[in-house]
């Protein structure tokens, strides 16, 4: 039979485990019910925790909205591109600090930290005009450059611990059987990293997808959604921030359900 203190304790681990999904969750639904409400129902107080009418017109206003579907589109393919750049680039470099001994490795691995130390506020005139003298001023790949950047130093030190965590005696034995470094590292390393690949590829889609400084900065007209939905915030009806505010979270949260199953299946492959 448990102790009276353990269950006290799984009982206040269960506590805390509800109280900050509540916490989460709960913004999230009223974006949601308000989204999905009537125009007058966003401005109705006191505010109703569950739905009485369900109205796509907030909904259908926001997404009738001149530019909103071409941002998303622009948001999608940023954040893809964002996605696959900083792990082709990351994954190597993790895996480099994780298997390699070199002059200044700890230099190396501080500067990436120290890199997340500077805002992007301050770069803003440097870089637009950086991106004007490379032709990269309101294009999607000049968006998508920026974010690899921001995305790639927390990529690197992510991969190089999932690396540390395989095992090297795992390389060593599929060389001997006849693979090369690199036959090695993408047939028998390379599966076992998915799940920290796929935690760095939520990361860095979230942060390209919810990235607006940068954006707002280097576009004029082919703007992700962000930086759209804050050129008409101040001019914009309540019930359009609401409709925006949901637009904006539904693709994150999809990407990462859509990320989380291969995350958790294999963790359960490398716990058995």
């Amino acid at each position: 039979m448990p102790s009276s203190r353990f269950i006290l304790n799984r009982i206040f681990l269960y506590a805390v485990a509800i109280a900050l999904a509540v916490w989460t969750l709960a913004p999230l639904y009223l974006i949601a019910l308000a989204a999905f409400s009537t125009k007058e129902a966003v401005f109705q107080w006191p505010k109703l925790f569950l739905p009485t009418a369900f109205s796509t017109e907030t909904m259908a206003f926001f997404v009738g909205s001149t530019g909103v579907l071409d941002s998303v589109k622009n948001s999608i393919i940023v954040a893809l591109v964002t996605v696959v750049a900083s792990l082709i680039l990351g994954a190597p470099g993790g895996y480099a600090l994780a298997r390699f001994r070199f002059r200044g490795k700890d230099a190396i691995q501080l500067g990436f930290l120290i890199s997340k130390m500077f805002p992007t506020a301050i770069l803003s005139v440097p870089l637009a005009i950086a991106f004007l003298q490379m032709d990269l001023y309101d294009t999607l790949w000049g968006v998508a450059l920026m974010h690899t950047a921001m995305a790639l130093p927390f990529v690197i030190i992510v991969t190089a611990g999932i690396f540390v965590g395989v095992p090297r005696d795992l390389e060593e034995a599929a060389q001997t059987l006849g693979c090369n470094r690199l036959q090695a590292f993408w047939r028998v390393v390379m599966p076992l990293t998915i799940p920290g690949l796929a935690a760095a590829a939520i990361f860095t889609f979230v942060l390209s997808w919810n990235e607006v400084f940068a954006a707002t900065i280097l576009t004029l007209r082919n703007r992700t959604l962000p930086a759209q939905v804050l050129s008409g915030l101040s001019g914009s009806p309540l019930y359009y921030r609401y409709a925006g505010g949901f637009f904006m979270i539904l693709p994150a949260v999809v990407f990462i359900f859509a990320i989380r199953k291969y995350l958790l299946n294999m963790w359960g492959n490398i716990v058995r």
